[in-house]
């Protein structure tokens, strides 16, 4: 039953516009999916110390763990949001909600750095159903633009939200708990999700989706990780033939990933939504922001432990600025959009992260926390404002019957984007900090152990008479903090280009274009 198959008379309201009352409540579940997958994302960096204290991974084997969950999810997302377009977008995010609790306990009770990376890997599987589900659900049951774009800001602020809660409560689990147990507030989450959603949640699909094309759902995991595994490996370990393989195998994977949903009568993706300038220009500004300030983000909290000496509690709590700051511009960013135009508000908020970032730039193990807090708490309102609105801009450029590819498309760029920021800035930092100076005096076994991470400088140090450790661990810091400042400044130059790009791309934009009313 269209909507649009008679329009309105001037000035009447949009016909078919009786949507159900339980619609607020329904996205209220719809969110619960999304603090699910916040909260993960959030904790994971809170335990790191206490994971390399326990598992004793080496620096490779930490960024493996901290990105193989983006490597999986960005390479499944497409496939996954094709999947619920044709099987339905409300059985898959429940399916995905079980199956991301179940691995949620794997990851709890890893006992091994392997087995961690393993764990990893899988909820990556389980969460790529969950995200695209969440944003094609609202698409359609929010057919009227302006509660639509109140319902993707209330989206948006709950994943800010989780990213809020989650350290607070992982560091309140971590101070009284193993590290296992942050993850395992997952499944009182997921609980409410799949017993509510069940009720709650309407079900729809693509009335006509045609095959799901097993070839293209290879062909995009292959090309999507085979680039990344590329990039991540050539930035850490330097050029070498796997590297150049990865490439080879990535770069035609996705070129022949394209030609061939070009062919097919019922593609994977639909190639052709990137002829719509407003959805290209929001997919990309989406990537290259996470690329950006994924590096600070991943490190961010290993800083306020390691360096800055704070509790988890402390540094969960430390973080809470980005996240209020995220929460209230994401809840205004559809109403400023409107006021102004698209493209100041997603550039302006792009810019204000950049300059947030180039502050961080001067950052050292003394620095006072109303510095840090402000910068957060910038990046926080620029984040909220931008990715708000150009989820919404997304949405309201394809027909409702695409909404699980185009859902899926948006997050396969944030998810991209984060695992090359990861990859990229992590090794920068990684890269500096393994060639700090080891103090005269100090075993080779334990600068062996100090150069493979932060958490390992801390235990090294905890091991040698109380000067040597303190040499130790105090050089080890401050090239950490070097390597930080490095990547925060390349941070903000991606972001501060960014925001020029989006300038021109999105010109011309309004969030009431498109197909959604």
């Amino acid at each position: 039953m269209s909507a649009r198959t008679a329009g309105p008379a001037p000035g009447a309201p949009t016909p078919v516009e009786t949507p159900r009352p339980g619609r607020w409540l329904a996205l209220g579940v719809l969110v619960l999916a999304v603090l699910l997958v916040a909260v993960d994302a959030t904790v994971l960096g809170l335990a790191t110390p206490f994971l390399s204290e326990d598992l004793k991974p080496s620096g490779t084997q930490l960024l493996w763990i901290g990105d193989v969950y983006s490597f999986v999810i960005a390479g499944l997302l497409v496939s996954m949001g094709s999947l619920g377009d044709r099987l339905g977008r409300k059985k898959l995010l429940l399916t995905g909600a079980v199956a991301f609790g179940a691995v949620s306990v794997l990851n709890a009770y890893a006992s091994s750095p392997e087995m961690m990376i393993a764990a990893r890997a899988l909820l990556g599987v389980a969460g790529a159903t969950l995200m695209p589900s969440t944003l094609a659900l609202i698409r359609n049951i929010f057919h009227d633009p302006k509660e639509r774009s109140l319902a993707i800001g209330i989206w948006g602020a709950m994943a800010s939200a989780g990213a809020a809660v989650g350290p607070v409560v992982g560091g309140f689990l971590l101070e009284n708990f193993w590290w296992g147990s942050v993850f395992l507030i997952n499944l009182p989450v997921m609980a409410v999700l799949v017993l509510v959603g069940a009720k709650l949640l309407p079900e729809s699909k693509d009335p006509a989706p045609g095959p799901w094309d097993l070839p293209s759902v290879l062909l995009s995991m292959a090309g999507i990780v085979g680039l990344v595994y590329a990039i991540k490996e050539g930035a850490t370990n330097g050029l070498s033939w796997p590297v150049a393989l990865a490439v080879v195998v990535g770069g035609v994977a996705l070129v022949w990933f394209v030609r061939r949903q070009l062919t097919l009568p019922s593609p994977l993706l639909n190639m052709r939504l990137f002829h719509h300038r407003g959805f290209s220009a929001a997919v990309l500004a989406d990537l290259l922001t996470v690329l950006g300030l994924s590096g600070m983000v991943f490190f961010l909290s290993q800083f306020l432990q390691l360096v800055q000496d704070r509790s988890p509690l402390e540094a969960g709590l430390a973080e809470l600025p980005a996240a209020i700051g995220a929460v209230t511009a994401g809840l205004l960013a559809g109403q400023a959009a409107r006021r102004w135009s698209v493209r100041s508000v997603v550039a302006g908020g792009l810019a204000a992260i950049g300059l947030a970032l180039a502050a961080l730039v001067t950052l050292g193990a003394d620095t006072s926390y109303p510095v840090l807090g402000a910068a957060l708490l910038v990046v926080g309102i620029g984040a909220g404002f931008s990715f708000t609105v150009t989820a919404d801009v997304i949405l309201s450029s394809v027909p409702k019957e695409h909404a699980g590819a185009a859902s899926a498309v948006s997050e396969t760029a944030y998810e991209l984007g984060a695992a090359l920021g990861i990859a990229v800035l992590g090794s920068i930092v990684t890269g500096v900090y393994r060639g700090f100076a080891v103090p005269a005096g100090v075993p080779a076994g334990a600068a062996g152990d100090a150069r493979e991470s932060l958490g390992g400088a801390v235990e090294a140090a905890a091991t040698l008479p109380a000067d040597s450790g303190a040499a130790l661990l105090g050089s080890a810091q401050d090239s950490f903090v070097e390597g930080l400042r490095i990547a925060s400044g390349v941070g903000a130059l991606v972001l501060l280009v960014t925001a020029v790009v989006a300038w021109f791309l999105l010109r011309g934009q309004r969030l009431e274009e498109g197909y959604g009313g």
